[in-house]
């Protein structure tokens, strides 16, 4: 996922072949783990993909001016806009699934099961709901319970409960599940795991998969933090790659597709396998949420706007049990940083010192539940080009260990310990926080993540839809 005539001889085949090769060498982990920076393959040829059973909405091929919005600028239009603009021709006469949530809509705020439920020639028979249900009100990790939808009547069988994955029997009967989720950009956020397990079920049960595409809100240039280990593979991580992983939702659908070993599924059944992104129009990897025009509608209860998705990537690991606790009050989830016995001069004062590109802080004071005054220190980004979205959880990690000595990782039990590694991914970081605490060699581990993160994004180019 992620022609030529015949050469004369196999050598030239396997060095016209081998920065595909490395390509999947890394998606599927040989590559992706090692301790030292891979070399960097020869550069490939953006927008390049030649496996015929994925395809790719014509409307991909340009991206005429669209039409104005009040505001007075040119919208991004997403994938549930470039179906409707197309009269449905990819599904028309089908009878299709839905996997979305609250903030599967399309450009003008109307849900996707809306649009859908009124498309001309298209039968909607079910819906699929990721974890947070289909409205986007359940709390994080709480399983859910398959249930009728009030508003279309429709079944909605959730995928974060008895089942991680659509079952065969509520497969059968459809042509193709669409699957229309606003993902952040960050690999531990479900949104991209689900559209993955529920590739994995779509392929083996013969039904087809459309993918409907959308933003990534921090742009699709930010690549950063260390790659998934094989081992901590997870319902919050489910891709071998890095934390902030630079693709659209699409665009990892397409790696699913294309890379051997992604997909939980013998490699026969991922060979046949169909399918279908239906892109963007206007979307540029160089543009934030607030260039695309679009509404940010909640993704999950703590991600609400724009500013906690940006706050997930650069807090959500540094707040994984090393005592320091993210929002203040009920206020700025992921971006207002606090710590028991240390005030917010004394985190600002032990940040700066450590001169970390890109960061500005100040003291934010709100009531907490019982209205009583609640201070934390607020992480402004001032240098969005020198900005490292995970370095700042990585620093929390290593101050953690100052403030509750000798380490407070040491001490967590198995099951902590997992949960921290499905998520930060890397054994190698883990084995060196918990020994050497406070003096763990942070600055060797971001080179060489940083290095092989160059890699990966070069690597991935071969599935980019947009420039």
């Amino acid at each position: 996922m992620f022609s030529a005539a015949k050469p004369s001889h196999p050598m030239t085949v396997l060095l016209r072949r081998l920065p595909l090769l490395l390509g999947l060498l890394v998606l599927t982990g040989a590559v992706g783990c090692s301790s030292t920076a891979p070399a960097a393959p020869a550069k490939a040829k953006a927008g390049t993909f030649a496996a015929p059973k994925i395809s790719t909405s014509p409307a991909n091929a340009a991206t005429p001016a669209t039409p104005v919005n009040t505001a007075g600028v040119y919208p991004v239009m997403l994938g549930i806009d470039v179906l409707a603009a197309d009269g449905f021709r990819a599904i028309a006469g089908l009878r299709v699934g839905l996997l979305t949530h609250a903030a599967g809509v399309n450009r003008f705020g109307v849900s996707s099961v809306d649009v859908l439920r009124k498309a001309p020639n298209v039968k909607l028979v079910s819906l699929f709901a990721p974890e947070h249900g289909l409205y986007g009100l359940e709390k994080a990790s709480v399983n859910i319970a398959d249930t009728r939808d009030p508003r279309s009547g429709l079944p909605v069988y959730s995928l974060h409960g008895a089942n991680r994955k659509p079952t065969p029997a509520q497969l059968k009967g459809l042509d193709a599940l669409l699957i229309d989720l606003q993902d952040i950009g960050v690999r531990s956020y479900t949104y991209n795991v689900v559209m993955r397990y529920a590739m994995d079920a779509c392929f083996a049960a013969g039904v087809r998969v459309i993918v409907l595409d959308r933003p990534n809100p921090l742009g699709g240039l930010k690549v950063d933090g260390p790659h998934l280990d094989r081992q901590w593979m997870s319902g919050v991580g489910a891709f071998r790659i890095p934390y902030v992983h630079g693709l659209t939702i699409g665009e990892l659908a397409r790696i699913a597709a294309d890379a051997p070993g992604v997909l939980d599924v013998p490699e026969s059944v991922r060979a046949k396998g169909r399918l279908t992104v239906i892109p963007m129009r206007g979307w540029k990897r160089s543009m934030r949420w607030p260039d695309t025009g679009l509404k940010y509608v909640p993704t999950s209860p703590l991600v609400q706007d724009y500013a906690a998705a940006v706050g997930y990537a650069m807090t959500g690991l540094g707040c994984e049990y090393s005592g320091f606790k993210h929002g203040a009050g009920r206020e700025f989830p992921f971006r207002a940083l606090s710590f028991k016995g240390k005030t917010p001069d004394q985190l600002a004062a032990d940040l700066t010192a450590l001169r970390i590109p890109g960061l500005a802080y100040r003291k934010v004071t709100v009531p907490d539940a019982q209205g009583k005054p609640a201070a934390a220190l607020y992480v402004d980004i001032a240098d969005w080009d020198a900005w490292r979205p995970t370095e700042l959880s990585f620093e929390l990690m290593r101050l953690a260990c100052r403030y509750d000595p000798p380490n407070p990782f040491a001490k967590l039990g198995s099951k902590d310990a997992r949960s921290f590694n499905i998520h930060a991914g890397s054994t190698a970081w883990w084995d060196a926080l918990k020994s050497d605490g406070a003096k763990v060699n942070l600055d060797a581990f971001e080179a060489d993540w940083r290095r092989r993160c160059v890699v990966y994004q070069k690597l991935t180019r071969r599935y980019w839809l947009y420039q």
